[in-house]
């Protein structure tokens, strides 16, 4: 029987930018997430997560934007993911001596993104081109 691992995901918004921070490994840029603990709903996770791993405070949109699945050490991740409206980015967090953040264009963010289901929901939420398909120009 295969044991899924619930997590949800702010995807944070302000003035037309996503914020994204480094992996604990410093190697990818990735949306703050983290597992949905016992006693929390996936929307409370997800602003937990935006303000450890981002320092940012906010609103979630109150429906999911999207929801995608990953391995992570031989064990499935589905992950839930919340538009988060930034109020306030503050300049000291809890983990900010293991991670960075960086405000981005949506296009850089699908540009760093690895996930595909994830990238799937930034082209779906920004409006975005479909960069993985080639489309060849009729004269």
């Amino acid at each position: 029987m295969t044991v899924w691992v619930n997590q949800s995901a702010a995807l944070p918004v302000r003035d037309g930018r996503v914020c994204m921070v480094s992996s604990r490994n410093g190697r990818r840029w990735v949306l703050p997430k983290g597992v949905v603990d016992p006693g929390h709903t996936p929307g409370e996770a997800a602003l937990i997560e935006a303000w450890e791993e981002a320092g940012l405070v906010g609103t979630l949109d109150p429906e999911p934007v999207g929801n995608y699945v990953y391995e992570k050490v031989g064990r499935p991740h589905h992950v839930l993911v919340y538009r988060m409206r930034v109020a306030e980015a503050r300049d000291d967090w809890p983990e900010r001596g293991v991670r960075g953040r960086e405000w981005v264009t949506p296009e850089e963010a699908l540009d760093r993104v690895e996930e595909p289901g994830l990238r799937e929901i930034l082209r779906r939420v920004f409006g975005l081109a479909h960069p993985d398909h080639l489309t060849l120009a009729t004269a």
